[in-house]
């Protein structure tokens, strides 16, 4: 039978299963990779799993987040992130060398292959025609232990480019085009693979930056075919051995099509606070702007800060504009010097930044108050900048760099300049003496703690009946920005649980971790897509740790869900939606689980209002009902280890 890509790939991996559609199944991961704030707890739990070395073909740790060493804290875990990873087998990433997810299409992607990332925009190597997949730091853990990633099978989104992208118009455009259509609830449960005569002309980082963002679909992952544009590529990069062909067959078949005219798409702009709330560039024109930020695992390849260097060439930074630059990585910024372009942002006004996330991830960088920026990123949550009143929008790096020269939203096409065409180098610069490889013999290698790397705390099966307080009561699209903060204060505390559990929803409610703690834990209540957007674990592990035992929700965003059952959390829906407008904050629910079974609906008791109603566990296989039964994936994967031993 015909296949698409994505299938071709799960077919060649899978460990068990079926490729129906929503269908449990495990798949064998090639490769991982993480960053550093959620690196050092998965190497926690991975150190709890007592084994020698990684059992991937190649596992890399990235520091690119904590980069802002304002006390000891981050020094010190990057620190042990090289040392743990000399010991165990793993690559290690310099900082300075850039971004995880850049990086690693630079010198890593290899098509036909899975990756398994702790970061969400992992799909970026998707570009390279990897299955490249974002998951919480515990799954990399067991991932690296040589388990299998289990997940349901994704429904295939078939999306048809054809024609080809007009001047002033870039990859950011089509997915931003993708995501008012679909917006950040449509990919859930979906890989988004592209296909269609258009694909030919978008170079690998276009590609790449399609599937990055493509995780704000909420989508499983999103993928390129593996062509001559990738081989080409991979040439480049001095790795055409790693390339393979890796095309759809000749009457492949989508679940879903998707078509996209590239000759007729135009600017395009997300305004806040989400990623989807897109709009034509035109349309908000004229609104002025205090800062511009370009960079990010999304926009910061060559080709896009050439691109910007060009445009910003013999021309000033608007008065009142703040400009800041980010290459993706340490191969980008000395190509970028080499050819000319940080002499063009200097002498524009920039201000040039280290190759990591940095505004991204609100560490540095945050806009003034009530002011807007517009940056080349993939998230506009409210208060991730840093700065909670901020009117943060998302675009191209063209459209970025015409609202830094003209000091208002603008379309870059209004300009009246020429078209721009930067070609892809037939030779990259390559270096990897950033990247140091594991030592030869990990035993005598020392781990080096710092004493913010706090043991990890024991899981523990639920009791047979679940009661509490609601601690909190939310509406839809709630992020695990809004459940665990990002920024300079909080992300150092990454590799302590008790310290960064205080922070838990702090944005929202301030009193939510004391309350925790004070009533003894208790349930959680939200809306539609509970959980959207970063991979981070903690928004499952410190609510766990604060005594959270079940959250009960509309709907719930894949990672966080995979999350939330890792540590022994038992994730339920309404049956009725309209029994969720009945829950009120306060009130004591009390569930009894010995009745917990796959595709069982569960009854809840609001004892404080009398009322009874339906609930269903989101377990969707037998291994996660074990997982909950054992308190989480640590305890159940160092049980069958051992069995296996």
């Amino acid at each position: 039978m015909p296949r698409n890509v994505t299938q071709k790939i799960i077919a060649a991996h899978l460990v068990r299963g079926s490729l129906e559609p929503g269908s449990p199944i495990a798949l064998r991961i090639d490769q991982t990779l993480t960053q550093d704030a959620t690196g050092t707890m998965a190497y926690l739990q991975f150190e709890a799993l007592k084994l020698p070395r990684v059992r991937t073909e190649l596992s890399v740790s990235y520091v690119d987040h904590n980069m802002l060493q304002s006390g000891f804290e981050n020094a010190d875990d990057h620190r042990f992130l090289q040392s743990f990873a000399a010991k165990y087998g793993i690559h290690f990433s310099r900082p300075g060398n850039g971004i995880c997810h850049q990086v690693h299409l630079e010198r890593f992607s290899r098509p036909g292959k899975t990756l398994l990332g702790s970061d969400s925009h992992t799909p970026t190597s998707g570009g390279a025609g990897m299955l490249a997949i974002g998951a919480g730091g515990l799954d990399i853990a067991l991932a690296m232990g040589g388990l299998p990633f289990n997940l349901k099978m994704p429904a295939v989104v078939g999306v048809r480019l054809s024609g080809r992208l007009q001047p002033f118009v870039s990859a950011k455009d089509i997915i931003l085009e993708v995501l008012r259509r679909k917006t950040v609830k449509g990919g859930v449960g979906k890989v988004f693979e592209y296909f269609g005569p258009g694909v030919a002309s978008l170079n690998v980082p276009a590609r790449s930056t399609i599937t990055n963002m493509g995780a704000e679909l909420g989508a499983t992952t999103s993928i390129f075919p593996s062509d001559a544009v990738t081989r080409e590529y991979l040439a480049a990069q001095g790795r055409e051995s790693d390339w393979v062909e890796l095309l759809p067959d000749d009457g492949a078949s989508y679940d879903e099509i998707l078509e996209i005219d590239l000759d007729a798409l135009e600017p395009l702009i997300a305004c806040p606070h989400s990623p989807d709330n897109v709009k034509t560039v035109r349309e908000v024109a004229g609104t002025p702007v205090a800062q511009v930020a370009i960079g990010s695992c999304t926009n910061s390849s060559y080709t896009d800060l050439m691109t910007v260097a060009t445009m910003l060439d013999g021309r000033v930074v608007a008065e009142g504009v703040s400009l800041g630059i980010s290459p993706g990585s340490r191969q980008v910024m000395e190509m970028v010097t080499r050819d000319g372009g940080l002499l063009k942002f200097i002498a524009a006004g920039a201000r040039i930044l280290e190759s990591a996330c940095g505004p991204c991830i609100g560490m540095g960088f945050a806009p003034p108050s009530g002011g807007v920026s517009v940056r080349s990123f993939n998230r506009n949550f409210q208060g991730r900048s840093g700065t909670k009143d901020a009117a943060v929008y998302l675009a191209s790096p063209e459209t970025c760099a015409a609202c830094a020269l003209t000091g208002v939203i603008t379309d870059p096409r209004d300009l009246g300049m020429p078209a721009i065409s930067v070609p892809l180098p037939g030779q990259f610069l390559v270096d990897d003496r950033m990247i140091v490889p594991p030592a030869a013999d990990g035993a005598k290698v020392e781990i080096l703690r710092g004493p913010n790397i706090a043991p990890l705390p024991e899981g523990s099966p639920p009791p047979e009946r679940i009661e509490g307080p609601v601690l909190i009561r939310l509406g839809d699209d709630v992020t695990t920005d809004h459940i665990m903060p990002a920024g300079a204060k909080v992300l150092p505390l990454r590799s302590n649980l008790p310290a960064i559990s205080q922070f838990v929803f702090h944005a929202v409610d301030a009193d939510f971790a004391e309350r925790a703690k004070r009533l003894g834990g208790g349930f959680i209540v939200a809306g539609q897509n509970y959980g959207q957007g970063s991979s981070r674990e903690h928004a499952a592990l410190a609510p766990r740790y604060l005594g959270v035992r079940a959250v009960l929700v509309q709907s719930f965003a894949r990672i966080h869900l995979a999350n939330l059952i890792n540590f022994g959390i038992l994730p339920l829906t309404f049956v009725h939606p309209e029994d969720y407008e009945k829950v009120q904050v306060g009130d004591t629910l009390s569930l009894d689980i010995r009745g917990l079974a796959l595709g069982q609906t569960l009854t809840v008791q609001d004892r404080s209002r009398g009322l009874e109603f339906a609930v269903l566990p989101q377990l969707g296989s037998e291994r996660d009902l074990e997982l909950i039964r054992s308190g989480g994936a640590l305890s159940w994967a160092s049980q069958m280890l051992e069995k296996s031993a």
